[in-house]
């Protein structure tokens, strides 16, 4: 029996989950199953699953695989569905396989669930809003390239930090839309239809170069925790190839203001001075 599976969205963890107890349940192997975007597939994430025995049991499984394939999920490795669903089925057969880290698929499902958690720190500390007018008054817009699919996870953190606001994060993959209450989906955009520069991204530029500390400059460590395809997006990096320019003279500034200014020496007692009892 050849299925296959029709999943809601990219990052359909809850879908994935029914259609692998169902796939096993129904003892249908890997190599019989076509999931989202194998084999360059289009379209597979509408239309109605195939006919899998319902309320089937879950698998036991470790906790730790459950965290990471929730994450895996997100990946934007069109295999990662296959992979693992694969895991899922030979685990029947080798109870330790899910808490063997040094087999390889177990190791890939680890380096895809570090990639997600990566990529989701980077869009927490690089998207910023740009303010547009809209005929429902001020809306905060941003424009964010994640590599993998992460928008719909991560969209709880921007709702806490910003409650207050009214904002639409647009990406590539998925867009999302906060209102106030509740955040609506909406499929990906154009860099274009995000809005140009405006008035904040002056103070941006000015505290970035107030808080740069050109002692303390490590240039391939920011390079790596700031890579360079995230600097068109963010109006600090504008001054970074002139503060980077002149990190050298004002080191070497500060370094004479430290040795010509004056050290305190403590006074010391004499030799044997005591107190005055």
């Amino acid at each position: 029996m050849a299925c296959s599976i029709c999943l809601a969205g990219p990052a359909d963890f809850d879908g994935w989950r029914a259609a692998a107890r169902g796939l096993l349940a129904a003892g249908i192997a890997p190599e019989a199953v076509s999931w989202p975007g194998q084999d360059g597939a289009a379209g597979l994430f509408d239309g109605a699953a195939p006919d899998l025995p319902r309320d089937a049991p879950s698998p036991a499984v470790p906790r730790d695989f459950l965290v990471q394939a929730e994450l895996a999920i997100r990946h934007s490795d069109p295999e990662r569905f296959a992979l693992l669903y694969g895991l899922l089925w030979d685990a029947r057969r080798r109870p330790g396989l899910l808490r063997t880290p040094t087999e390889a698929r177990m190791a890939r499902l680890a380096a895809m669930a570090r990639a997600v958690r990566r990529d989701a720190h980077k869009m927490h500390a690089f998207l910023r809003f740009r303010e547009v007018e809209t005929p429902d008054g001020v809306r905060s817009v941003a424009w964010f390239e994640p590599e993998h699919h992460i928008v719909e996870a991560e969209a709880g953190f921007f709702e806490r930090r910003f409650a207050a606001l009214r904002w639409s994060i647009l990406t590539p993959r998925r867009c999302a839309h906060w209102d106030g209450a509740v955040t609506t989906f909406t499929a990906g955009a154009h860099r274009a239809e995000a809005p140009a520069a405006d008035a904040a991204e002056d103070l941006w530029r000015t505290y970035f170069a107030s808080i740069f500390n050109p002692a303390r400059l490590k240039p391939e460590a920011m390079r790596a925790e700031m890579p360079k395809k995230y600097w068109r997006n963010l109006p600090e990096a504008t001054v970074i190839p002139e503060l980077l320019r002149g990190a050298e003279g004002r080191e070497r500034a500060m370094l004479g203001q430290a040795i010509a200014a004056p050290g305190r020496r403590q006074r010391r007692r004499p030799s044997g001075a005591g107190t005055a009892g």
